[in-house]
């Protein structure tokens, strides 16, 4: 560090700290002759930058990667790979889900099952259980001994079985929340399941602070609603004429800790009442290429609220096997003109269905995608299709909307990520379902990526967007997908999916001015066609960065201490140990008061220019001079320590008034305060 070049930004700092520094630092030991000092404080070897100018690698190295499955090629900055892992025999080429942390143990989501990792060795992981099972999406959480998993798809079985369900109508389709026992892990039981209307697209498990005998499981089904004769009670009415549709609803259901195979639904809170239909905005010139393409070439397009899509390939082929199933077709027989033909004539009815007709296109969502839970602060961000929701979750089973926003920019709201004080939410858009291009080149910054919001008087307020800085070719799927705050005191920092776009390492602290500080991507899977692989979420967990990668398996990466986030912001983060995570439940960080969250603090001070060299230097020696006072005798140990301690936190406080990094200032003077009194 060059003590003599950084300007002076502190107001009034320089002459406080250089008495500060004569005074405590240079004295502290000059009166005692029983020092016994043996180490010397030393400079850190990384200097902290500024976020505002960041020096990311150029030419950006995602741009151009080799194509392949699992030797396509690889760009990474700011992190390292701990360990690549690939998925079981069975699993190997079906889609990999979401992630479920207890433990050391990870557990992955596979639209055949569920996979087990031991992760306690992130360099050395082991496969627990590969668990066949399947169900789309069988997205997956925990909460003590009990495991939850989503299914939503036709072909899920009550029995677990892989031959799928061939009837339209079947007592033995599963559809809703399967429950396991996993006091052995290696050896999951399947002891409940609860049926639901529209199936478990996703769901969200609650643990309130005042109920100890019950989880809650929110269920956000996405599919079309299942009929009576195969679950009585579900409808497809619109609320107004039949009062109890099972549209514009979420699920909640009541899991007795002590008996789960009781589990059942007792609410299903309207939280999409009197929503309007939100504004939307049309395709990008490239969409509406490929759709007049795929039209010429004659593919399936259907019209989503007034706006043409191609159908995908996988779901087509789906619905075709119905229309031949319905003919009586012979197995194994290839789909006819008439099969297409018919298929086409039915495609009106079966959108509708799923989304609405254009009876009802002044009408908001009908359900949500991810209600993600924050019980510590009573709140609930529902990313609802084409609104983002603030809930009030204190009831747990009456949610109740506190305010819901919409953005013309964004096409589909997918999930939602609090900040650790809950003053700011994140939403994002998964633009095209997850399955299109948006990070092509001449894709607008502002579509397929994150909103972010204040919250104040419980009401959102629009701040900025991030998206994925990298351009991505047309057959790398591309848009915000799932993630997590990594618990760095002081700082919103998040690390997150993007499918084929790879994962994204950004800092929101500033919510009008996020800034990517990391990355890791591979090719796409296909150079000549839209391939299916890439990250489906991404999650920090004890310290491990875990990567659920649709097609590749499970990878494991750590944070590179840089410019832009110290070591010892990593090592304070790396401190918060958690007995289990939730995709969709978030939870609140604490840090202890150690030397290191406060060094984490000084770092912090020091890139955002909030002093200058000098008053840095002295906090940066008086922590040292404090932290080793044990050197001295017994008898001078506590009171050195806290003298110390005790001075710097003062001078913090004192100036804290004439800084604009006051608040960062009290809160290291706490710190200080609080390790001074141990």
């Amino acid at each position: 560090m060059n003590n003599m070049t950084r300007s002076t930004t502190g107001k009034g700092m320089p002459g406080v700290f250089l008495y500060l520094m004569l005074t405590v630092l240079l004295g502290a030991y000059a009166c005692s002759s029983t020092s016994n000092m043996t180490k010397t404080y030393t400079e850190p070897t990384i200097e902290p930058k500024s976020l505002t100018n960041v020096d990311a690698p150029t030419p950006d190295p995602r741009e151009g990667l080799k194509a392949g499955l699992f030797d396509a090629g690889e760009a990474i900055w700011n992190l390292e790979m701990i360990s690549q892992n690939p998925p079981p025999e069975d699993f190997v080429g079906v889609t990999n889900s979401d992630l479920a942390f207890k433990d050391n143990y990870a557990i992955q989501g596979n639209y055949n099952g569920v996979v087990v990792w031991d992760i306690s060795n992130p360099s050395d992981v082991e496969l627990v259980i590969d668990y066949l099972c399947p169900a789309s999406q069988s997205d997956v959480s925990v909460y003590g001994n009990l495991l939850f998993v989503s299914g939503e798809g036709l072909g899920g079985r009550l029995d677990c079985g892989d031959e799928g369900v061939d009837e339209a109508v079947s007592n033995e389709r599963l559809r809703g929340i399967r429950i396991f026992d996993i006091s052995n892990i290696k050896q999951p039981e399947y002891i409940a399941n609860v049926q639901t209307c529209r199936g478990s697209h996703t769901h969200s498990v609650l643990k309130d602070p005042n109920d100890d005998d019950n989880v809650y499981v929110y269920v956000s089904g996405s599919a079309s609603v299942r009929p009576e004769e195969e679950l009585p009670g579900c409808s497809s009415a619109l609320p107004e004429n039949d009062p109890n549709s099972a549209l514009f609803r979420i699920e909640v259901i009541k899991v007795p800790l002590d008996s789960p195979e009781d589990a059942a639904i007792v609410s299903s809170p309207r939280i999409f009442e009197d929503l309007t239909a939100p504004p939307t905005h049309g395709l990008a010139p490239a969409d509406k290429k490929h759709v007049e393409e795929a039209r010429e070439q004659g593919e399936f397009i259907v019209e989503i609220g007034g706006t043409p899509r191609v159908l995908p390939p996988r779901f087509a082929q789906q619905l075709l096997g119905r229309v031949m199933q319905e003919r009586g077709a012979e197995e194994g027989a290839q789909p006819t003109k008439a099969d297409s033909t018919a298929l086409r004539e039915q495609l009106p009815a079966i959108i509708a269905q799923m989304f609405g007709t254009g009876d009802d296109n002044d009408r908001g969502p009908t359900q949500c995608h991810d209600i993600t839970l924050y019980p510590e602060i009573g709140l609930a961000g529902g990313a609802c299709e084409g609104y983002g929701l603030l809930l009030d979750i204190s009831d747990p089973e009456k949610p109740t909307r506190i305010d819901a926003v919409a953005d013309s920019n964004f096409s589909y709201w997918h999930s939602a990520t609090f900040s650790n004080d809950g003053k700011k939410v994140l939403f994002t858009d998964e633009w095209g379902g997850g399955g299109q291009p948006k990070c092509r080149e001449t894709d607008p910054m502002e579509w397929g990526a994150n909103a972010i919001f204040t919250i104040r008087d419980e009401e959102m307020e629009f701040q900025s967007y991030y998206k994925l800085p990298a351009v991505q070719t047309e057959f790398e799927n591309c848009v915000a997908h799932n993630g997590s705050l990594i618990p760095v005191p002081g700082r919103e920092i998040m690390v997150q999916s993007w499918y084929q776009g790879g994962i994204s390492v950004f800092d929101w602290t500033d919510p009008k001015n996020p800034v990517e500080i990391a990355f890791h991507d591979r090719g796409p899977v296909d150079s000549t066609s839209m391939g299916n692989g890439g990250s489906w979420s991404v999650y920090w967990y004890n310290g491990a960065i875990v990567n659920s990668e649709i097609a590749r398996g499970l990878d494991i990466f750590k944070l590179k201490p840089n410019a832009y986030i110290s070591e010892n912001e990593i090592a304070a983060a790396n401190a918060v140990k958690l007995d289990y995570l939730n995709a969709q439940g978030q939870p609140k960080f604490k840090w202890a008061d150690t030397y290191t969250v406060a060094r984490a603090y000084v770092d912090q001070l020091e890139r955002n220019s909030a002093m200058d060299d000098n008053g840095i230097l002295a906090l940066r020696k008086g922590l040292f001079n404090a932290e080793h006072a044990e050197m001295l005798s017994d008898e001078e140990t506590t009171y050195r320590e806290n003298e110390i301690l005790q001075s710097l936190a003062g001078i913090l406080d004192s100036e804290a008034n004439s800084s604009d990094y006051g608040d960062k200032m009290r809160t290291l003077a706490k710190t200080l305060r609080n390790l001074a009194s141990m």
